[in-house]
């Protein structure tokens, strides 16, 4: 994909939210993960903490499939 991620819009995207670490509030340790709309291999990974508000990183799958299995490996964690 040699499109530009962030020019595509996120409306309608559906955002999981994956939490976990810290005892902040609801909100305070998840980061949220979607697929863009209308988009094979899009994706989106915001910040859901008051201060990371409205920040995102956006990925082809390819890229995000790298950086999973990566992160997975330096963690020594098994998929």
């Amino acid at each position: 994909m040699d499109r530009n991620l962030y020019a595509l819009p996120t409306a309608g995207a559906e955002f999981q939210k994956f939490c976990g670490g810290n005892l902040g509030g609801e909100n305070e340790t998840c980061v949220e993960f979607a697929q863009l709309p209308g988009e094979e291999s899009a994706f989106v990974l915001a910040d859901s903490k008051p201060e990371g508000a409205g920040k995102e990183v956006r990925f082809t799958g390819a890229e995000l499939d790298a950086f999973v299995l990566g992160y997975a490996a330096r963690r020594g964690l098994a998929l």
